[in-house]
């Protein structure tokens, strides 16, 4: 870092605009010398480019360091470029030197102009922005139609082409073709301005006056902001007429002393323009020149090395063969070539002070995206002159711009240096002084930022292993839990580098009976370990959804289930209780994803309902069948050891729901289907916890699909395992009402068997159809006693059978579907349980009871409307019988129920004494948020209430219940936010402003719009719904608001205020 007035320049010191913008119409410093913020240039002889014939006097020297002095005391920025036309004072010396060129650093700038200043005041922070569609591009009277610009704009002739006429055109008048070529830039800054063949000899500052005057301010529409594919065509056009224009004048046109100095001269004016539109059209070409000089340098220094090999091969030759007239050729062609080479650095260079150094934190965030975007390719292309930290430092103070699409330029600008190892050594002071920033930016708000941050901490991490701290890295490794796939995915990439890393053991390790343990086994232990130790054991399909497409360990089936079944071996440590539960959620986790090719909730695709591609598809369907034959044969075995624990076996039944089925008969696996089918008759026998038993059923039902080949085994393992738990139930009930009839009271064992035997009948009877075997009137006995509280029937119990009474009903509708029968038997049981479940909701023994009876009359409610009858079967006279129409009784009964059990406000006395009711409260509060949709989730319920209900769905019948929430709804926390102080004083204005008042002479529903316009509360459509459900969330922010402490304490500063004042 180079040293000015005695301070040292900071490197991870962003400038103070980053704080306080500097506006491009308004410089902050007039300020004519080397800015603390430009990069030395050793080589500074490039004096030519002067304004006036002032520029390097005595008397201006003394006036900048004048300046300099003054700033460095006030630590302010440097002022825009100069807008005068560039000429050369003198061309090459006889020494081979350059005796002017560029002067070092821009001279001084004109005093800053107040007022107007043209007619395109206006046209720079507060343009607006463009519409959502341009108009297409037409020929107006008066354009030439053979310009550029209109040549490039309509497509009419190929890059070269044009390049060609127009280098044909110089050769002839270069006055002339210069005339073309700067009416080219002023016509893509949207200016239908002429220049003339006499402004060919103006200064240029008076050139972009006059066309600032001219410009049409009455759109706010220039190309390079105009949308549609010619216009995006047009932008291409543009970058590449530059770059084509640079490349085929490499060897002559651009050190004429001629071109370069006027093009240069007047975009670098352009660009320090008030204009929005010259401003960011010249900003652009300067960019694009200076890459296109960029490759101009790389092509000189090549052949420079080529002439230097040459003069080094004939000077080594014997004096007999040197050709001295050669040596003298290859002298003169290398001075040539050195000569280019220091004239295109210069200008390079003073292009890089005059303009980028100013536009890099322009206001307009397009401007600040095109310099960090060219200043990338530049380091990348020419590292040699470009990557230095004095340029370095630009991309890292940008790193913290406000605009993500500025940020993500930085990244993508950093992400190939970093990937080169050739450059590591120059990147090492850059990395340590923004490398918290880079690691803070993975959790930025803009997604694609964040993937980019995260793929940059990787090179990082490859390049520069130990810079990177183990909380920089926990700080990535979080993100494999984020909600957004792309994030995910990238911190899973991160986790693969950092530490599931392949490395070849010394010996391999074995098993207790020899066999050799597969390589991604140290691998799976590495990460069981990382995720028992992120504590988010909820979350395991976003840890597998975030590894599963780079990481193969996780389709690496064989490998997982030999870690569960294997005994390990005398140098393995055993996994214990925990790794293994861990381990089979997370290998359950791998084969839901793998055979479906859906990520999990929260993660899927933005638009619903998308496929996947053939070859998704395919993969999807080889993998599925991959992993169907490995657990056909091992998934016995494994329900077989962990046939203790709960926890595992809830897991690993449900991998057969994953399977595909057909491959049983293919592959001749029936002898293990028949295994399967005993085992989980086996656990469904033995278990008594409801997640096993629930899960047991749902595998037997998709077991039992009619289309499947084996499909009439699977039904009478099916009726063996349903029968079993009826047989149960009766034998249970029996025993339990005979002992109560005969005025014994039954003990905890009967209690319990009886429990169990309802709970797995509830269970079963969800996912497969029990009406046949005729248990309805047993459990319709025990209805009553839910109101009793001295009956002796457990009421956990009672809960069952509420549950199962109703699912009893849906079979009954679905049966009614089917066969057209029992209409009526299914009126009577409808009515009859639809009377218990009131009596229940309002007299239940118990909250669980009460809450059971609520739900199955809400859905009762539902799939009995009058859209049932109206909807899906018109003009049948047995389905009009079974609407079910709530009365105002049963409304209120309803609401009372919500306003008891939801809306309750419940004061804990002696807080501080009792934690575990505070503890309790909150996990109350807790469950009730999880059953709660997000403010912003927009779905669909469908029939699904229970499986049993998409039987009810058929080409006539559709029952979808939909709960909307048409937009995204912001949350309270967001709305309660500070506005700042501006906003606040408009709103506490007096008359003619702040927030409307009661007076105001408009309707009721406009007068609530209004009020959620003001409040930030969206409304969205037309009608009553969407209003309503504005003013909900807006008294629901109006209620939070007032429970604020914040309003709290300014009510009490506004009494203590008035109490004063009284």
């Amino acid at each position: 870092m180079h040293r000015r007035g005695g301070k040292r320049i900071r490197m991870d010191d962003p400038p103070p605009e980053y704080v306080n913008p500097m506006t491009p119409a308004t410089p902050m410093t007039d300020y004519g010398g080397q800015s603390v913020h430009e990069p030395e240039t050793p080589h500074a002889n490039y004096s030519g480019f002067k304004v006036g014939t002032a520029a390097n006097s005595t008397a201006m020297e003394t006036a900048r360091e004048e300046v300099d002095e003054h700033l460095e005391d006030e630590g302010r920025s440097p002022s825009p470029a100069p807008t005068k036309r560039i000429t050369r004072s003198r061309g090459r010396g006889g020494d081979g030197g350059y005796v002017g060129r560029l002067a070092e650093s821009p001279p001084p700038p004109p005093l800053r102009r107040r007022g107007r200043g043209g007619r395109g005041r206006g046209r720079g922070r507060g343009a607006a922005p463009p519409p959502a569609a341009s108009p297409p591009p037409i020929l107006m009277p008066g354009d030439d139609e053979n310009s550029l610009y209109n040549i490039l704009r309509f497509n009419k002739a190929a890059i070269n082409q044009v390049v060609d006429m127009w280098i044909e055109e110089y050769k002839t008048n270069r006055e002339s073709a210069l005339v073309q070529l700067m009416q080219f830039f002023i016509n893509s800054s949207g200016c239908r301005g002429k220049v003339t063949p006499d402004m060919a000899s103006m200064e240029h500052t008076l050139i972009i006056k006059k066309m600032t005057q001219e410009f049409d301010e009455e759109s706010g529409e220039y190309p390079l902001i105009m949308s549609g594919q010619t216009w995006k065509k047009f932008r291409s056009n543009f970058c590449e007429f530059i770059q084509t224009l640079v490349k085929m004048c490499q060897y002559s046109i651009i050190y004429d002393q001629y071109l370069m100095d006027n093009i240069i001269s007047l975009l670098t004016g352009l660009s320090d323009s008030q204009v929005r539109a010259f401003r960011h059209t010249a900003t652009l070409a300067v960019m694009k020149l200076m890459t296109a000089l960029v490759d101009v340098a790389l092509l000189t220094s090549v052949n420079c090395d080529n002439c230097l090999r040459q003069y080094e091969a004939e000077r080594l030759k014997a004096r007999d063969k040197r050709a001295s007239e050669r040596l003298e050729v290859l002298v003169a062609k290398r001075q040539e070539l050195e000569e280019n080479m220091e004239e295109i650095k210069n200008m390079l260079s003073y292009m890089f002070k005059s303009v980028f150094v100013h536009r890099y934190r322009d206001t307009l965030p397009d401007i600040r995206a095109i310099t960090m975007a060219e200043i990338g390719i530049w380091m990348e292309k020419f590292p040699a002159h470009f990557l230095d930290d004095l340029y370095l430092k630009y991309i890292g103070w940008t790193l913290h711009d406000k605009v993500g699409e500025v940020r993500l330029r930085c990244l993508q600008a950093l992400q190939p240096l970093y990937e080169c190892e050739e450059l590591k050594g120059k990147l090492e002071l850059f990395t340590s002084k923004f490398k918290d920033r880079i690691v803070s930016m993975s959790l930025d708000k803009e997604t694609e930022v964040a993937v980019h941050a995260v793929k940059l901490v990787i090179a990082i991490l490859k390049m520069h292993p130990d810079m990177l701290v183990d909380k920089d890295c926990e700080n990535v490794y979080e993100l494999v839990y984020s909600s957004w796939r792309s994030v995910a995915a990238a911190a899973g990439e991160f986790l693969n580098v950092r530490l599931f890393r392949s490395e070849e053991p010394a010996a391999p390790q074995r098993s207790r009976r020899g066999k050799v343990r597969l390589p991604n086994t140290p691998l799976l232990r590495d990460l069981v370990q990382f995720f028992i130790e992120s504590e988010l054991h909820e979350h395991g399909a976003y840890l597998v959804d975030s590894l599963i497409d780079s990481n193969p360990m996780m389709k690496d089936w064989e490998c997982m289930t030999d870690l569960l079944l294997e005994e390990p071996g005398p140098d393995e440590d055993p996994l214990d209780n925990r790794q293994e539960s861990s381990l089979i959620e997370l290998m359950v986790c791998c084969v839901r994803q793998a055979s479906t090719g859906e990520p999990p909730v929260g993660r899927g695709p933005a638009r619903k309902n998308q496929l996947l591609s053939k070859e998704q598809a395919k993969m999807v369907s080889d993998e599925r069948a991959r992993m169907t034959t490995h657990f056909m044969a091992v998934l016995p075995t494994l329900l077989d050891k962990f046939r203790a624990d709960p926890d595992k076996l809830a897991n690993l039944v449900a991998i057969p729901q994953y399977f595909d089925l057909e491959l049983y008969t293919t592959q001749r696996q029936e002898a293990n289907l028949t295994l399967l089918l005993n085992k989980i008759r086996e656990i469904v026998r033995q278990q008594t916890e409801s997640e096993v038993l629930e899960t047991c059923g749902r595998t037997l039902e998709y077991l039992c699909s009619e289309q499947c080949a084996v499909y009439s085994r699977c039904k009478v393992a099916r009726a063996t395992i349903t029968d079993m738990c009826v047989d149960k139930y009766r034998e249970a009930i029996d025993e339990f009402r005979t002992l109560i009839e005969g005025g014994e009271t039954p003990d905890a064992d009967e209690q319990f068997s009886v429990t169990n035997s309802l709970r797995k009948v509830s269970i079963m009877y969800m996912c497969h159809n029990l009406n046949d075997n005729n248990i309805w009137d047993s459990l319709f006995e025990d209805l009553p006693k839910c109101i009793d509280r001295d009956d002796p029937m457990p009421k956990l119990a009672l809960v069952y059978v509420v549950r199962a009474c109703f699912y009893s009903l849906l079979w009954s509708l679905h049966e009614l579907e089917e066969r057209g029968t029992g209409a009526d038997l299914l009126r009577d049981r409808l009515h009859g349980y639809c009377a218990h479940c009131r009596d229940i909701v309002s007299r239940g023994t118990t909250a669980q009871l009460r809450g059971e009876a609520y739900t199955s009359i809400c859905d009762l409610l539902i799939l009995f409307a009058e859209q049932l009858h109206s909807r899906h079967h018109p003009g049948d006279e047995r389905y009009r019988r079974l609407v079910c129409e709530p009365d105002t009784t049963l409304c209120d009964l309803l609401n009372d129920f919500i306003q008891e059990f939801v809306f309750l406000t419940r004061k804990i006395s002696e807080a501080e004494r009792n934690p575990a009711a505070i503890e309790r409260w909150i996990r109350d509060v807790s469950e009730l948020h999880a059953g709660r949709p997000p403010p912003a989730l927009a779905y669909t319920w469908s029939v699904s209430l229970c499986p049993i209900l998409h039987h009810l769905s058929s080409k006539r019948y559709q029952l979808n219940i939909r709960l909307h929430i048409f937009s995204k709804m912001p949350d309270i926390d967001s709305l309660m936010e500070e506005w700042p102080a501006s906003v606040e004083a408009v709103l506490g204005a007096g008359a003619g402003a702040g927030v409307p008042g009661a007076t105001l002479r408009c309707s009721v529903a406009q007068y609530a719009a209004l009020a959620c316009a003001v409040l930030d509360v969206p409304v969205s459509g037309r009608g009553l719904r969407p209003l309503l459900q504005g003013l909900h969330l807006l008294f629901a922010l109006y209620s939070a608001v007032k429970s604020s402490q914040l309003y709290a304490q300014r009510q009490r500063e506004a009494d203590d205020d008035s109490a004063a004042h009284t």
